[in-house]
């Protein structure tokens, strides 16, 4: 299937830059180890004229007309639509992830796509009454300028896909730089845009080192915004480094979403909705349910189906039809996970079921369980970002709320119960910039996602992800 894999390049200005002259890195395969493909890295050069690519391109699109901005961005949507299957197995051959996940990342990439095309047509200012007779007051909202965006590798066509549309609906251009490991998603995404017809130099995408890259786009003067999704210690870095230019910044960061499981919630339906959501993406996801906070009545056989239905899960390649969980996208998580499940048990806590590599190719690994992990254990504390679900017990709901805000993160928070009263309560008192009561669905487009806390600040999708990409004018005639 490797044969799908597209041609590496930087995208810059309408051209297609090859490896020739310039460092390359292998991306690998993540479920055998084989190279997929040599990724070729920007150099100096290819940085600044990507930012003079964007700085010219941005006074060009922004005059283009809201409509005509929307139905270029609808266009590259229906291109994309069309080319789903190789969208999907390039994200599988990339992240591993399973087929079906893959398509499923698709729609929701062409579903976001889809509304921020369509909302370029719904940026109003507003006006105001004037203190001057026959004077006029108006408020307009207008883009902030070129942009450099910045996407992770665990679901690289949404967070490349919704940045770009959010964008280019406002009229801004886009720098994106995408995962070193999931290159060839973002172009792919790229070429749909030029097939549609966007003027070069509009959205340009470069590859290579993301702390020379970074580092190169944020500190120059021509960049106007900056969008990050990605780890809270490397959104710290980045967002003091866009002080320095007083730059913008929407920043969506880790997570370690607390799952609050009451005592009159229907088992079989907060099993039937756990077990797939926790090991989704092979559990590389921001919002994954990963503190699951059990009430005492019905802990012993919440345990004992999640554990069993974990162990049922069927792990391999993503190409195959009858695998529901793929590898994870690197050898970094691998070793992440069996630091935090080591350092788990050696506090105390149980495995009950997984824990383990499987084989020696590849990065898979078991579906786990852990329980009676005491909450000074790293996995605790520290996203584990894999396919490990913690599983501990509670008393009281004020005990347990205590405990799902007790870290300094708040993406995503869940909780499950048959009480109105209980429902209000905690959608309330979670402290998530997202909370889901008895579901696990963000999924919507038209409706804000964004943290708080060390999560991040700022939202992408809805009318608060287009506004990031915004500033207002107030124009005063006397």
């Amino acid at each position: 299937m490797t044969s799908v894999y597209s041609e590496l390049y930087q995208w810059i200005d309408g051209q297609k830059l090859s490896g020739n002259g310039r460092e390359t890195s292998a991306v690998i395969n993540p479920f055998n180890g084989a190279v997929l493909g040599q990724m070729p890295h920007a150099t100096a050069a290819d940085l600044q004229a990507a930012l003079e690519s964007s700085e010219r391109a941005f006074k060009v699109w922004r005059k283009v007309p809201a409509w005509d901005r929307s139905a270029i961005i609808l266009k590259a949507t229906a291109l994309i639509r069309e080319r789903i299957n190789l969208f999907a197995e390039t994200l599988t051959l990339e992240v591993g992830k399973p087929l079906a996940e893959a398509q499923m990342e698709m729609g929701l990439t062409i579903d976001s796509m889809i509304w921020a095309g369509e909302e370029a047509k719904r940026i109003y200012g507003r006006t105001v009454e004037a203190r001057a007779p026959n004077g006029r007051a108006i408020i307009s909202r207008e883009p902030v300028g070129p942009v450099a965006a910045f996407a992770p590798w665990n679901v690289p066509a949404l967070l490349t896909g919704r940045k770009i549309a959010a964008a280019l609906a406002a009229g801004c251009s886009m720098i994106i730089k995408p995962s070193e490991e999931t290159p060839a998603t973002a172009l792919l995404i790229a070429q749909a845009f030029a097939d549609a017809g966007l003027p070069a130099g509009v959205l340009n995408v470069v590859l290579g080192d993301p702390a020379f890259i970074s580092h190169t786009l944020i500190s120059s003067p021509i960049i106007k915004k900056v969008s990050f999704t990605g780890p809270t210690p490397v959104g710290k870095q980045l967002a003091a480094l866009a002080a320095q230019q007083v730059t913008p910044v929407t920043m969506e960061l880790g997570g370690h979403a607390p799952v609050i499981v009451c005592d009159d919630a229907d088992i079989d339906t907060v099993l039937a909705y756990s077990v797939p959501n926790k090991y989704f993406n092979a559990g590389a996801s921001c919002i994954a349910p990963t503190r699951f906070y059990v009430q005492d009545a019905v802990y012993d056989d919440f345990v004992a189906r999640f554990t069993k239905a974990a162990s049922e899960i069927t792990v391999g390649d993503g190409m195959d039809s009858s695998v529901s969980m793929g590898p994870l996208a690197n050898e970094r998580r691998l070793t992440a996970m069996e630091t935090l499940i080591a350092d788990a048990v050696a506090h105390g806590g149980k495995i009950t079921t997984g824990g383990k590599r499987i084989g020696d190719q590849g990065f898979l690994f078991e579906p786990t369980v852990l329980v009676d992990v005491p909450e000074d254990a790293r996995i605790m504390n520290d996203e584990p970002f894999g396919p490990v679900a913690i599983i501990s017990r509670f008393s009281t709901l004020e005990d347990a709320i205590e405990k799902a805000n007790r870290l300094p993160f708040g993406l995503a928070a869940y909780a499950f119960t048959g009480s109105a009263s209980r429902s209000a309560l905690l959608a309330d008192s979670l402290e998530s910039g997202m909370v889901g009561i008895n579901t696990y669905s963000f999924g919507m487009p038209e409706a804000p996602f964004g943290g708080v806390k060390q999560s991040g600040y700022g939202s992408e999708n809805g009318v608060e992800g287009i506004d990031a990409y915004l500033v207002t004018k107030f124009a005063n005639y006397g």
